[in-house]
């Protein structure tokens, strides 16, 4: 271990815990595919360095996630279901009426997150800086959208993550096409205002900003492609920023965090624009676990393998056990 870990002190969460632990993953949203890859990678890494593990597909119609859940007897659940489900307050719920510690934010940040809408609303609210929105209907006048937000805008579902439903728009005519994009995976669609610049991410680890990370990508955006298939992807940590922009930024991202009741784990994503001001795009309470997934590629420049990582987020949720009375 690297002088930064020692120095965060993860050594601290770092021994295997005794007891039965349950991976939940899958699931029935839209994301099920690359829940499947995060919760089978934990397992597969919870056994093999000697926690007594065993995973939990929730199925893909989403009619027994209650008697699966009764069927399983665990001292604690690693959730990696991401989106809805899963990643909205709903399985939280479900594990505390149960009494069973699980690993991230609780209900009411949990189902926050979930909803861009509201992390917007409460960022405004506490002083932080996002881009400009409006929501949308089948009904919108898109003329209006326009002269509101300006060109281009994005289009995005506001209950989904992994960039799934979202369309970046250049001209008016084509936002119609765009809405109907995303009311595919969400019955609320928002419009928000495109910000010419790096894409950032932060993770949360802890209580800690993991170092930003600055995505590039061949695609316009950072997309789906780009996020879990794409080899060309580039995830640097190397910047234009000076020491105390990169401190700023990772100061922004907790406060973000923080502002959302969330906890133990997650992260940020945000956009620095050309003339170096942050803007907060969303935040993720179950971000993926892949071999391509931002969250172990941070936690690994501060000296954490993935097995490690894993442990320390499994550990929070044991030692803030107390949480599930909350």
């Amino acid at each position: 271990m690297n002088n930064l870990l020692n120095s965060l002190h993860w050594q601290d969460w770092l021994s295997v815990p005794s007891g039965r632990y349950g991976v939940i993953y899958g699931g029935i949203s839209a994301e099920r595919d690359i829940s499947l890859m995060s919760g089978q990678q934990i397992l597969m890494c919870l056994q093999q360095i000697g926690v007594d593990a065993f995973g939990i597909d929730l199925g893909s119609d989403g009619q027994q996630v209650v008697s699966q859940l009764q069927d399983h007897s665990m001292d604690g659940a690693f959730i990696a279901v991401h989106g809805r489900g899963g990643e909205d307050g709903r399985l939280q719920a479900l594990l505390e009426m149960r009494g069973i510690p699980y690993t991230g934010s609780g209900v009411l940040a949990s189902s926050l997150g979930m909803n861009k809408l509201m992390t917007k609303q409460i960022w405004q609210s506490q002083g932080l800086v996002t881009p400009a929105y409006c929501s949308l209907t089948a009904s919108s006048n898109w003329h209006q959208v326009v002269d509101e937000l300006g060109l281009p805008l994005v289009v995005k579902p506001v209950h989904q993550g992994s960039s799934l439903g979202i369309s970046l728009v250049e001209n008016q005519f084509d936002l119609a096409d765009a809405y109907h994009v995303a009311a595919v995976y969400d019955h609320q669609v928002m419009a928000e205002k495109y910000i010419d610049g790096d894409e950032y991410t932060v993770a949360i680890l802890a209580g800690q900003a993991l170092p930003a990370i600055r995505l590039q990508t061949e695609n316009r955006f950072y997309d789906l492609q780009a996020k879990y298939y794409s080899t060309t992807t580039r995830y640097l940590f190397d910047n234009a920023m000076t020491a105390a922009q990169q401190v700023n930024m990772e100061g922004d991202c907790l406060q973000a965090f923080t502002a959302l009741d969330c906890r133990s784990w997650g992260r940020v994503d945000l956009i620095r624009d050309l003339q170096g001001r942050n803007w907060l795009l969303e935040v993720n309470t179950v971000p993926g676990m892949t071999d391509h997934s931002l969250m172990p590629i941070a936690a690994l420049q501060v000296g954490l393998d993935f097995s490690q990582l894993v442990l320390v987020i499994l550990n929070q949720a044991l030692t803030n056990r107390e949480r599930v009375y909350d």
